[in-house]
């Protein structure tokens, strides 16, 4: 077990305004560090609105419908960062949430797929996979939540890519998910394949205690689309990446997330 955590930690090297202000000072230092943060990138941060709606006890399976019903829009994942991983798969995601958990639907269209890993907390990137990432209020430390598109997933912690504290077993098996494609490994696939993932994110997940609500909180994150071992490499993002070399790692380039 340590020697795969090891291997996992080495992989993610390469693979690598809270609620509530009250005076116009903290107004002004939100909008510096925000402006600072569009300098790094040299492009404008994107924001997404987390529609709240009621769940009614629906598993992740019905996420789909449950979207299509209280018609949450799909955002797109689509910015290809470096020139030498041109191929760029048609990927959209939706994200709303409950107040207690955070709901998410991908829809991915690629000309190949692989499912190689079926243990959480193994090398899920160099599968078919697709990636949230989110930075609590008031925190240094973001997670990841990494999914292949059988959804195996590696979900941890940290404050860069050096080094991610991975969930423990008991927190990571509290996110609910379907695939479209099942839950049994395959190797690579060559064709065009379309296929479908959600997930149900509890809270309680969280496993450091940081997210304390959802409701009214503006968070940080990004969402991404990558298949780093597959016959066509790409590294695609939802808020755009301004770096030499692929690098998912780097909370400075996070867009918004208004959670209504």
């Amino acid at each position: 077990m340590t020697k795969q955590i090891t291997l996992v930690m080495l992989s993610i090297v390469i693979h690598g305004v809270a609620q509530g202000v009250s005076s116009n000072s903290e107004l002004n230092s939100r909008a510096i560090l925000s402006k600072k943060e569009q300098l790094k990138s040299g492009r404008e941060m994107k924001t997404v609105t987390v529609q709240k709606i009621e769940k009614n006890n629906v598993s992740a399976n019905q996420i789909a419908t449950l979207f299509d019903t209280n018609k949450i829009p799909f955002q797109t994942i689509a910015s290809l960062n470096w020139d030498e991983y041109p191929y760029q798969p048609e990927v959209t995601f939706r994200i709303a949430h409950d107040a207690t958990s955070i709901f998410l639907n991908y829809h991915v269209k690629e000309k190949s797929i692989r499912a190689r890993y079926s243990k959480d907390n193994s090398m899920v990137w160099a599968d078919s996979c697709v990636e949230f990432f989110i930075l609590p209020p008031g925190q240094n430390e973001y997670y990841n939540i990494e999914s292949n598109c059988i959804g195996t997933l590696f979900f941890g912690i940290g404050e860069d890519g050096s080094y991610r504290e991975p969930a423990p077993a008991e927190f990571s098996n509290q996110i609910q998910r379907w695939s479209s494609l099942g839950n049994q490994s395959f190797e690579e696939r060559i064709g065009d394949v379309e296929w479908e993932l959600s997930l149900i994110i509890p809270m309680n997940a969280f496993f450091k205690g940081d997210i304390e609500k959802l409701s009214g909180q503006v968070m940080k994150g990004n969402f991404y689309k990558c298949g780093d071992e597959l016959i066509s490499p790409h590294f695609l993002s939802w808020n755009p990446i301004n770096t030499e070399k692929p690098n998912f790692h780097l909370p400075e380039f996070f867009g918004s997330l208004v959670f209504e």
